[in-house]
């Protein structure tokens, strides 16, 4: 059996830079440890997201979506950026997660932006709420501007370097299969 890559961007538009980092990052690093891969965007959890207060107030589509990620064995996280921070409403998602169910999860953070004026989202706000899940965020993280896309594919040699090394840092996981074998291989 596989291990399950999740990957979720934090936009409603359709097409959408973020949807496009978030689904290559995750199809690099399926490609390269064979993982199963879903991504999904705000789309997808339909519009019960807004108004649920609590978890058990989703519809069925929205809490699939959320059952999928928190059971995801790593994450791929994206966001668009707004006035320097990501949306209210992925993080209205973020909240309906219960701590426990993300802590020690591995994850990749990303994040888009019209400019590099919005670079430190990665670092000044994913990276501080996933640390309050306890979650494992990779060192490596990803930050896309407008230029680093033609046509909503990534199209940067230098954006493209640093989605590899994140994707080769989740090879230090010993439950990747590429360690997995590494470890074996030096026992």
């Amino acid at each position: 059996m596989s291990l399950r890559l999740v990957g979720i961007a934090g936009s409603f538009n359709r097409p959408s830079k973020t949807f496009a980092l978030v689904g290559h990052i995750a199809g690099l690093a399926a490609e390269t440890y064979g993982f199963s891969k879903t991504v999904y965007d705000l789309k997808d959890l339909g519009p019960s997201l807004g108004t649920a207060l609590w978890r058990s107030e989703l519809d069925e589509q929205a809490s699939q979506v959320i059952d999928d990620i928190v059971k995801a064995d790593i994450l791929v996280i994206g966001s668009p950026t707004y006035k320097g921070s990501y949306p209210g409403l992925f993080k209205h998602l973020i909240d309906l997660i219960d701590p426990a169910e993300l802590r020690a999860k591995p994850i990749i953070i990303s994040a888009t932006g019209g400019g590099d004026r919005h670079a430190l989202i990665v670092e000044h706000q994913l990276r501080p709420l996933f640390g309050f899940f306890m979650a494992h965020t990779l060192p490596t993280a990803v930050y896309a501007s407008d230029r680093d896309f033609v046509d909503y594919k990534v199209t940067s040699e230098a954006l493209s370097t640093r989605i590899g090394s994140v994707v080769d840092e989740l090879g230090s996981f010993s439950f990747v299969p590429s360690a997995r074998a590494s470890l074996q291989a030096a026992e």
